[in-house]
């Protein structure tokens, strides 16, 4: 299977659940297929790569434990829930953000039969000491060193069916967040060896277009996958980019240090990306309260991911459930007043 098949047969998805050796023996392929097809041709690939992909199963375990328990995503929760007035200024922000939900659309147009889905709602996280006020039993203090935390950048690329499947997901987004890590390191660290010079700009070329095409956690916490004219063009270029690496040839030493780099990075996968669970008592303003605070406040849960990747990204997440009647109409193109700019 190519790089294209892939990311067209994706319902098969990573099963952190359960280590079978048919779940082990489908993610060496998939690793091999995203990161060189070539990998094949050693005889021990599969012996070497499979203890790694164990490793990272595990560790994917524990992550997706980590992941905070789902909530209602709507307007009319975000009074009663703490943690969404945290996340959201005003509850037009959360009917705002649904409406931006592409793929969200997409999945309730796709199931007539679903009346509601589950997504993640990712975030950018932000700390900031501050000086205020506090209240301090029935003692009003100025000028206190406070922790203000923020909530920006609210996008939601992940959606799925129930809990379960969106939980699968997340995994197969952070195997191929691995992955494309170490397609990172085989284009930089080893590029100062003779024999991969040939293949160097082809292993960079390959990284840049998976990278645009939506896979791993870029499209689960970044930019949005590019559009259909643009993936198909990447498509095409995927398939020449898989057509050059197996024409070009090269020593085994070449193939034998690009699966060392695979098999180094899904066997420490903690260095790579760490998903922590946090807890905040804030107040109303969104100030971190210490137990000593006699302030009104409200616990808030949600979990934070780290990913050390070029460039590193930190980036606060919830899973959410969302009814089909929350998700606003689709905007209307009002085609009278775009004709007067014509």
């Amino acid at each position: 299977m190519g790089i294209v098949d892939w990311f067209r047969n994706r319902t098969a998805q990573l099963d952190a659940e359960r280590v079978s050796d048919e779940t082990v023996c489908w993610a060496v392929d998939r690793a091999i297929a995203l990161t060189n097809p070539r990998l094949k041709l050693l005889p021990d690939h599969h012996r070497r790569l499979a203890p790694a992909i164990e490793t990272m199963i595990a560790f994917l375990r524990t992550q997706i434990q980590a992941l905070p328990a789902v909530r209602p995503l709507s307007q009319a929760a975000w009074s009663a829930d703490p943690g969404l007035r945290a996340f959201f200024v005003a509850p037009t922000d959360v009917a705002s953000l649904l409406g931006r939900a592409d793929n969200l659309r997409a999945l309730f147009d796709g199931s007539p039969e679903l009346d509601e889905a589950h997504l993640v709602l990712g975030m950018a996280f932000a700390e900031q000491r501050v000086f205020g006020m506090a209240l301090h039993g029935d003692v009003v203090q100025r000028d206190v060193a406070q922790t203000s935390v923020s909530f920006s950048d609210h996008r939601t690329r992940i959606c799925d069916r129930d809990q379960a499947l969106l939980r699968r997901a997340i995994g197969v987004q952070v195997f191929e967040y691995l992955v494309g890590h170490a397609l990172a390191q085989i284009g930089d660290e080893r590029s100062e060896r003779q024999e991969l010079q040939g293949n160097r700009s082809l292993i960079r070329a390959r990284l840049r277009l998976l990278q645009q095409h939506g896979p791993g956690l870029g499209s689960m916490f970044g930019e949005a996958p590019a559009a259909a004219a643009e993936q198909a063009r990447l498509e095409a270029e995927l398939l020449e980019n898989e057509r050059q690496l197996a024409a070009i040839g090269g020593g085994e030493s070449v193939l034998q240090a690009e699966l060392e780099c695979l098999q180094s990075v899904l066997a420490k996968p903690q260095a790579c990306l760490l998903i922590e669970p946090q807890q905040l008592r804030l107040s109303p303003m969104n100030v971190v309260l210490g137990p000593g605070s006699s302030e009104p406040a409200a616990e808030v849960d949600f979990a934070v991911a780290t990913l050390s990747g070029t460039p590193p990204m930190r980036r606060a997440f919830v899973i959410a459930r969302v009814a089909r009647s929350e998700l606003p109409a689709p905007r209307q193109i009002n085609f009278a007043d775009a004709s007067r700019y014509l």
